[in-house]
This record gives C-alpha cells, structure tokens and sequence, in this order.
C-alpha cells in the first residue's frame, strides 16, 4: 500500500513541478474550463495544452468530458489532499523546530539580562 501511495505522490509532485501545469489547475479552481481556454493565458498551442493536460490527468489532479466537439477540463482536488497530508508531516517537523528555536532563546534572554529590550549594552 504504501509503494503505491508512493507512486501516485510522484506522479502528483511531477505534475505539480511545472508552473503552467499548477497555472492550469489554478484557473480549473475557478470553474470548468476548455483546453482553448486553458492554454489561452500561457499563450500556447492546443497541442502543448493537451500534453500538459495529460501529465494532469495521470495524476489524477483534473478529468477531462467531451460535449459535442469541445474538451471540457475540471479540476479533481482528491489527490491534492494526498500530497497536503504527505506536506503536512514536514509541516509538524518544522513547527517543531521552531518552537524549540524559540524556546531556546527566550531562555538565552532570560539569562543574559543585558540583551532584552529597552536595556542599555
């Protein structure tokens, strides 16, 4: 199980690693969009959007319907929670070392009486 949320995570971090690929889900957080639609901001091609798409959909991050003639892209912010949670775990660590780093010199200030604020040198 875990070699397969670890799979999954690295094909969400590879899509996630390129700014037009996260610029693309930003606009699908605002609603449904076209490939036309997605690749107008980043002025390329709807064949550059499509492969760009496609890293999307690997990654389960988007899902892509055809009505009629058009593509229509959504976001699916499933995975999303996958990769929040596997941060989260970095997120404690450094918490916790702030607060040590804090404690730490909120201690160093309590014994060295000539470094608090509003005392002379």
């Amino acid at each position: 199980m875990v070699e397969l949320e670890s799979a999954q995570l690295n094909v969400i971090f590879h899509a996630l690693g390129d700014v037009t690929r996260r610029g693309m889900l930003s606009e699908l957080s605002g609603g449904e969009k076209t490939v036309g639609q997605l690749a107008e901001p980043f002025d390329m091609s709807l064949a550059a959007a499509s492969k760009h798409i496609k890293v999307l959909e690997k990654a389960g991050l988007i899902r892509r319907e055809v009505r009629w003639r058009t593509r229509v892209c959504h976001l699916n912010p499933g995975p999303l929670a996958s990769a929040h949670a596997w941060l989260r775990e970095y997120e404690r660590f450094w918490t916790g070392r702030l607060d040590a780093l804090e404690q730490l010199l909120r201690e160093e200030d309590a014994h060295n009486p000539a470094s608090r604020e509003g005392d002379d040198p």
